[in-house]
């Protein structure tokens, strides 16, 4: 079914929601929005997207009525990924009965399958926050086929998105208020409790520089990830993709 755009701006009274039934990005449209001095909070929606951005370089499965497409203008933080990563997972975990994994720094997990993930790039002064969640989706591509799943996959049923993206708007604002206010300590504290890629988890990390391998021991003030290697040395992981070792 598609996304019923009324009544998701019914949900959402006091935000500006542009709405796609296709579009390439809603990234490229919000950083548009951003670029003419938007209000921060504006969101842009998507059923469908024909390019749809991943973490490097990468594409994001976007059929149409299958996934929720979101994008936000938001004002910028170094934890700002963490933050949403940690809105997304409180808002499936508030709409549909599963637990989510949080793996560092900007994938949503469920039985160590992503669900959702996000992406944040800069934009002038704004942060265009993309977030992408597999929620109707019964089959995806076979190259991901073996590392995704969606929220229908795992419960049984169809989830309603209109519902899912206020809620997600929602945590966003609790989150996103508490970092801007108090700063990024509640951030990191929260985010190392509700993620098992935090501490004591065997992981390796691809790098630039190569393939890293070791078990994670925290996250630093920063809210980069701590990596022990075998030799005993630790290790600041600051950008790269981790997967269990």
């Amino acid at each position: 079914m598609p996304l019923d755009a009324a009544r998701l701006r019914l949900l959402l009274p006091d935000r500006s929601v542009h709405y796609f039934d296709t579009v390439g990005t809603t990234m490229r449209e919000a950083a548009r929005l951003a670029e003419q001095g938007c209000a921060r909070g504006t969101l842009v929606v998507a059923d469908e997207q024909t390019s749809g951005q991943g973490r490097h370089g990468r594409a994001w499965h976007s059929p149409r009525s299958a996934g929720i497409y979101l994008s936000m203008v938001l004002e910028p933080h170094p934890v700002l990924t963490l933050a949403l990563g940690l809105s997304v997972a409180e808002a499936i975990a508030g709409t549909c009965p599963v637990e989510c994994d949080l793996r560092w720094p900007n994938d949503v997990l469920i039985a160590e399958k992503k669900v959702a993930g996000i992406l944040v790039q800069l934009q002038g002064p704004a942060a265009i926050a993309g977030i992408g969640v597999n929620v109707n989706c019964r089959t995806f591509p076979p190259e991901i086929a073996p590392l995704a799943t969606s929220l229908c996959l795992e419960t049984g049923r169809e989830c309603a998105r209109e519902h899912l993206i206020a809620a997600i708007v929602e945590s966003v604002e609790r989150w996103c208020g508490i970092l801007y206010s108090i700063g990024r300590r509640p951030i990191l504290e929260k985010f190392a409790s509700s993620s098992t890629y935090a501490l004591g988890k065997r992981v390796r990390v691809e790098q630039e520089s190569g393939l890293l391998t070791g078990t994670t021991v925290g996250l630093d003030a920063s809210g980069f990830l701590l990596v022990r290697r075998d030799d005993g040395s630790v290790t600041t992981v600051i950008a790269g993709g981790v997967r269990p070792a």
